[in-house]
């Protein structure tokens, strides 16, 4: 064996014969083995067989060499394939997205039908005179956007879509403002709501009413100020239970030091009747202390002009509602339904003989400031409480062959199956055609809460702070609505998607079309430090309506409008300008 290998291990035997090794392998070839299939016929072995060529010796570059076949010849020749770095994707985007909610508030797919022409509503807008831009503020709950459910019931015809709820959702309450997905989960406003509508007053004179309903929380009091920018008046609105509140109190504040003339709605009147069950005479002195509450705030935040902003009810100025059963009365509304039953009575002089320590005398039919015995009533007791009082009696209690001689007498016909209903579907079907619209609403507004042409010096001093003796300050004195262009803008209201927003403000002066390319000023702009100011362009210009919102040609000088398009550079208020 040792002669065979050398030292270093390598073989130097003799080398086996070529024969050998061959017979060898003719011998393996010439076995068969059970369990192999035939080849095909035709085919040998070293067809079969692939034989590598040798090893070649090229030089081949690391960058060059290819280990893996390339996506051209994977897919083909027809297939666009394309490599993308993590890198590429923008840091906005995420890398998991999460589920898109596509809506986040109430919209109407189409526009709602109306008891008015928005033509005529549009026409209205070009008389600044014949229209009022008001805020209904209050405390939590006490009926602000109720009332403003009572407005649109009047002006909208969606009745047939009420009817058709069903269970749990038919008797709840409109909520027609409250539009986001929170305010419907959460029962309260969070943000303002605006509504423009046509509304009647006692006398058949149309009026525009541009209304914003605004938050009662106390958490959303800047909703509550961004409001009062734009708006000639307040309507506070107060549950006559609860009385005044502590946002109440901050609200008429804040309205006093912005001199912004107020009214009162004592709402939720039904309650002294069937929650509180309060004989009338003693329901008078609650109404009375309400009232008087009131009255104290304003004179203790600004006493030199308590007087002239007194509220009472013999001035017109506060309004008796029950926003549930669909009615409301001021003393003059009140005092003309008399007029029209029993003929020629002086409504103003009536009216102001409904309040106060005034006592009726039936046997001589005078009026006198001492009462004839114990038991006499006092005016407003007498003409007012003592009849809604009985129509709740009747209406609640009386069986249908009772009640319907005591409706005829009041002139209310209803159904037969109108009899029939839930107590309280009657009530406020009885309510309804008693007292009738709003008409009373109307009138305390536009005896108490002046023009956007009244009201324009106001803002002038008040809001702004460039010179006063050029043709812009001119033309925003005046309301005018051929002056140059000025838009105040005090809040942004989100799309649908909240993807984009609308701005919400007040035209001062001029006319806002669409397509107007416009200066938009920020909170920072001053003339010294001319940074804050953008360039946009006019896309759309809306009459805002909270669930709809419709397009309009222009809008002029002392309305509220709502402009798409130039949000961009927009944080909080704005001035816009040509």
């Amino acid at each position: 064996m040792d002669d065979l290998y050398d030292e270093f291990g390598n073989f130097i035997g003799e080398e086996a014969e070529s024969e050998e090794g061959s017979q060898v392998g003719v011998e393996a070839e010439d076995y068969t083995y059970d369990d192999e299939p035939d080849e095909a016929p035709g085919v040998t072995g070293q067809e079969l067989m692939e034989i590598d060529d040798g090893p070649s010796n090229a030089i081949i570059l690391h960058e060059d060499k290819q280990y893996y076949p390339t996506a051209e010849q994977v897919y083909g020749a027809d297939v666009e394939t394309r490599v993308e770095e993590e890198d590429a994707q923008p840091l906005s985007q995420p890398i998991i997205a999460p589920i898109e909610q596509k809506k986040f508030n109430i919209e109407e797919a189409d526009l709602p039908p109306v008891f008015f022409d928005r033509e005529f509503m549009t026409d209205l807008m070009n008389f600044p005179d014949q229209t009022r831009n008001v805020a209904l503020a209050g405390h939590l709950h006490h009926g602000k956007t109720a009332f403003m459910d009572m407005l649109v019931l009047e002006t909208h015809d969606i009745t047939d879509r009420l009817e058709r709820r069903v269970g749990k959702n038919r008797d709840e309450q409109l909520r027609y403002t409250d539009v986001h997905i929170l305010e419907r989960e959460r029962g309260l406003s969070i943000k303002a709501a605006p509504m423009s509508l046509v509304l009647p007053s006692t006398k058949g004179k149309s009026h525009l009413v541009n209304l914003i309903d605004t938050p009662g929380h106390v958490n959303f009091v800047d909703e509550v100020a961004a409001s009062f920018r734009l708006v000639d008046g307040v309507c506070l609105v107060v549950d006559v239970v609860e009385g005044v509140q502590i946002n109440t109190e901050q609200i008429i504040k804040h309205a006093v030091l912005e001199d912004i003339p107020l009214t009162l709605i004592i709402n939720k009147m039904d309650r002294l009747i069937l929650e509180l069950k309060l004989p009338p005479k003693d329901a008078y002195f609650k109404l009375k202390h309400v009232v008087e509450e009131v009255n104290t705030i304003i004179t203790n935040t600004a006493p030199t002009k308590a007087a002239s902003k007194r509220i009472s009810p013999e001035k017109g100025n506060v309004l008796f509602a029950c926003t549930d059963m669909g009615w409301c009365f001021t003393l003059p509304s009140f005092a003309k339904m008399y007029t029209d039953t029993f003929g020629d009575i002086n409504v103003d002089e009536f009216a102001k003989r409904l309040w106060g320590d005034i006592y009726y005398n039936p046997k001589k039919r005078t009026f006198s400031r001492k009462p004839l015995d114990e038991r006499s009533a006092r005016s407003f007791v007498h003409f007012i409480l003592e009849p809604i009082y009985k129509i709740f009696t009747h209406s609640i209690s009386d069986s249908p062959e009772q009640l319907r001689p005591v409706l005829a007498s009041l002139g209310i016909e209803l159904k037969p199956s109108q009899y029939k209903a839930d107590a309280k579907v009657l009530l406020k079907l009885v309510c309804e055609q008693f007292f009738g619209p709003s008409t009373g609403f109307v009138d305390m507004i536009v005896k108490h809460i002046p023009s956007p042409i009244e009201t324009a010096e106001r803002f002038l001093e008040r809001y702004y702070t460039g010179p006063v003796d050029t043709k812009v300050a001119a033309s925003m004195k005046a309301c005018d609505q051929d002056g140059p262009l000025v838009v105040h803008i005090t809040k942004l209201f989100n799309t649908a998607d909240a993807k984009s927003f609308h701005s919400f403000g007040r035209v001062l002066s001029g006319t806002v079309r669409p397509g107007m390319q416009v200066r938009v000023l920020g909170e920072g702009y001053s003339l010294d430090d001319e940074e804050d100011m953008a360039m946009a362009n006019i896309l759309e210009v809306f009459i805002g309506e909270t669930r709809y919102n419709i397009p309009t040609d222009g809008v002029p000088a002392g309305n509220l409008v709502l402009l798409g398009g130039v949000d961009n550079s927009i944080v909080k208020s704005a001035t816009i300008l040509p």
